[in-house]
């Protein structure tokens, strides 16, 4: 007799335990250097309410559309405002000053909390970066928006970013630089459709601390101008370089001239023979890597 009323116990009660949905916990992804849902959607999914239900008798009862503005397009579908830091802290991962955004299907930069240093990106659909961004943002040392949708950068979209040491553009579609600012270290922006062009020349003569500038899978016609002393490492590689002159990585009025701190030039993948430039490499302690017969 007992058995029989453990069985029905677990019969009755089983099912109102397993109505209730699993909590799903997202898995914090961090940060590796070096290498289609809207976000209006993802609130839609949750809470949009159909216009219409059944009652069991089969007649369609209408609902009030005051109960279905949280799935409202036009409500979700706008970008956040900067009232408030909560949207974004629920929607990315707020960490001791560090913002992870990655792989959540924005299209525009979130509105970030004001001691923010470290934004984490990569893999969205954002297309296109304000001056009104950062605006706000200037303890900002690391920025990563690889593999994104970026076409423009709006001009001085980085220039109140004092601090700022590392900056990723890799994987988008530019076709020019922005304005860089002058304390960076690092500045990646592989994979994008940057042509000569779209370099102003005097971009990085001005950031004196650059050590490494990766340019490597673009549709540079030269290797750009004024390269900075403190450049260590240059990637150039698989771009349409013709051409080099002898003051590119040089100094042709001084013989003596040395570059001690560049360490490694890639420039294979070029349609350029790099032995018919030989007086263009005589200051570098090491050959550009590419073909040379």
């Amino acid at each position: 007799m007992k058995t029989l009323q453990t069985a029905f116990f677990l019969f009755v009660f089983v099912p109102l335990v397993n109505s209730a949905p699993p909590i799903q916990q997202e898995s914090l992804q961090f940060y590796e250097y070096d290498t289609d849902v809207p976000m209006g959607s993802l609130f839609q999914q949750d809470y949009e309410i159909p216009p219409k239900d059944k009652r069991k008798d089969g007649t369609n009862v209408s609902l009030d559309t005051s109960l279905i503005l949280q799935g409202d397009d036009s409500e979700h579908n706008a970008p956040p405002t900067k009232d408030t830091n909560l949207p974004t802290c629920l929607l990315c991962v707020c960490l001791s000053g560090s913002v992870y955004c990655e792989e959540i299907d924005i299209e525009a930069v979130p509105p970030l909390p004001k001691e923010t240093a470290y934004l984490y990106a990569r893999f969205n659909k954002i297309k296109r970066i304000a001056v009104s961004d950062f605006a706000d943002i200037t303890t900002l040392r690391r920025i990563d928006f690889s593999g994104n949708r970026i076409e423009e950068i709006e001009d001085g979209a980085f220039s109140k970013l004092l601090l700022l040491e590392e900056l990723s553009l890799a994987e988008n579609r530019l076709l020019k630089l922005p304005v860089l600012p002058p304390k960076l270290t690092t500045f990646n922006a592989n994979q994008n459709r940057i042509k000569s062009r779209g370099i102003k020349a005097n971009a990085f003569k001005r950031l004196t601390n650059l050590a490494y500038l990766y340019l490597g899978h673009n549709a540079l016609e030269s290797v750009p101008l004024n390269l900075p002393e403190s450049l260590r490492i240059l990637h150039l590689q698989y771009n349409n370089i013709t051409t080099i002159t002898d003051d590119t990585f040089c100094k042709s009025n001084n013989t003596r001239y040395i570059r001690t701190r560049m360490d490694e030039i890639r420039m294979e993948g070029n349609p350029i023979l790099l032995a018919k430039h030989v007086n263009a490499f005589s200051c570098l302690r090491t050959l550009p890597v590419g073909t040379y017969y």
